[in-house]
C-alpha cells in the first residue's frame, strides 16, 4: 500500500511541476493581491515604495547594482561626513577678518583666494610678502573656498591659522650655534599626516634639537591637531618653514652641516654612524619615503635594521628611535 505524501505538490517529473489543489488556491491568492497592488500603484505608498525598488537594477541572476542616483547620495552623504569631521577653528575667512589677520602679523599656515583678490591692491602687497615667509598661498576657485569653510560666506579669501610663529631658515641656524658646537636640526619631508608631524616635534624637542624644517608644500603645517600631539613642544623649539627644501638643504651643508636621510632602502646602519659634526636629519613620509630628488642632496642615507618579520616603521617612530640615537653621539 502506498503511502499518501504530505507534500502539497502532485506528481512530478525533473523539471515540470503539477500543483495539487491547495498550491493552486495559494498561487491565485498571491496573483490576486498582486494586481490589487498595481491597481493601487498610485497613492503615495506606493509610489514610494516603486522609488525607493528603482534604486536597483537587476545585472544578473543573483547580482544586482546600485543605480546612479543611490551612488551620487551615498557619496554625497560620505562628503558631508568629512566636511563634519573638519575642524573649523582653525580658519579665518571673509574680507575683513583675513585683512585684519594678515596686517596684524598673526602666524598662518596657508591661505587659499581667488584671482580677484590676489590681484587686489589691499591683498597683492601683504600676499606676496607673506608668501616669502614660508606661507603657502594658493589661487583657487570660489568652489573651492566654499567647499574649506561649508558654504560659508567667504568672498573669495580664506585663511588658517598657525600655532606658532615660524622663523627664517638663517635665524634657526644662528640659533641653533647658541651654547651647542654641534646642533641636531630634523627636516620633514612629504608627511602630510598631521599625528606624525606633532610627534616627530615632541620627540626633537624632548631629546635636545635645535629646531624643525618644514617645506611649504608636501607637509602638514602646524595646525591645531599638530600643536596637541606635539603636548608643548612647540613653545620651547623653533619653527622654520621653507619655500624650497632642497635650496635649504644646500644652504645648510654650506653651514657646515651634514645631511642625514632615513631610507628603509639604505645600505648603512644608523647604529654605525658616529659623526660629531652638525647634523640635519632628513625624515620621508611612510608611503614614499624621502622624495629622489631630496635623496641626492643627503651626505649620507641610514637605515634602522629590523630583526622581526615587520619590514617598515611608522615615520613618527623611526624619527624618535634616530634622534635618540644621533643626539646620544654628541
Amino acid at each position: 500500500m502506498k503511502n499518501k505524501s504530505n507534500n502539497k505538490y502532485g506528481k512530478f517529473s525533473k523539471n515540470n511541476f503539477k500543483e495539487n489543489s491547495e498550491s493552486k488556491s495559494f498561487s491565485k491568492k498571491k496573483t490576486r493581491n498582486k494586481d490589487d497592488f498595481q491597481r493601487n500603484s498610485n497613492n503615495s505608498n506606493n509610489k514610494k515604495f516603486l522609488e525607493n525598488n528603482n534604486n536597483y537594477e537587476y545585472q544578473s541572476k543573483n547580482n544586482y547594482r546600485k543605480s546612479s542616483k543611490t551612488l551620487n547620495d551615498f557619496k554625497l552623504h560620505k562628503n558631508n561626513n568629512a566636511f563634519r569631521e573638519a575642524n573649523l577653528e582653525d580658519y579665518i575667512w571673509g574680507k575683513h577678518s583675513v585683512l585684519a589677520s594678515l596686517e596684524s602679523g598673526r602666524p598662518i599656515n596657508r591661505i587659499w583666494c581667488t584671482s580677484e583678490i590676489k590681484s587686489s591692491e589691499k591683498f597683492f602687497i601683504l600676499l606676496k610678502e607673506i608668501k616669502k615667509q614660508g606661507v603657502l598661498v594658493e589661487e583657487v576657485s570660489w568652489s573651492r573656498i566654499s567647499q574649506i569653510t561649508r558654504g560659508a560666506i567667504h568672498q573669495g579669501i580664506a585663511l588658517q591659522v598657525s600655532y606658532t610663529k615660524t622663523l627664517p631658515l638663517e635665524e634657526l641656524i644662528s640659533l641653533s650655534r647658541v651654547n651647542k658646537i654641534s646642533p641636531v636640526l630634523i627636516c620633514i619631508d612629504g608627511i602630510t599626516d598631521p599625528h606624525n608631524v606633532g610627534a616627530i616635534i615632541r620627540s626633537a624637542e624632548a631629546f635636545g634639537c635645535s629646531g624643525v624644517i618644514l617645506p611649504q608644500r608636501r607637509a602638514a603645517g602646524i595646525t591645531g591637531t599638530v600643536s596637541k600631539v606635539a603636548s608643548g613642544a612647540l613653545e620651547n623649539l623653533p619653527i622654520s618653514r621653507v619655500v624650497n627644501l632642497n635650496r635649504s638643504l644646500q644652504s645648510l651643508k654650506n653651514e657646515g652641516f651634514l645631511v642625514v636621510g632615513l631610507s628603509e632602502k639604505a645600505n648603512d646602519s644608523i647604529f654605525n654612524f658616529a659623526d660629531s659634526s652638525p647634523i640635519v636629519i632628513v625624515v620621508g613620509s611612510e608611503n614614499k619615503g624621502i622624495s629622489l630628488i631630496t635623496q641626492r642632496y643627503c651626505d649620507h642615507l641610514l637605515k634602522i635594521p629590523l630583526k622581526g618579520k615587520t619590514t617598515s616603521l611608522n615615520a613618527s617612530v623611526a624619527a624618535g628611535i634616530c634622534i635618540s640615537h644621533l643626539t646620544k653621539i654628541k
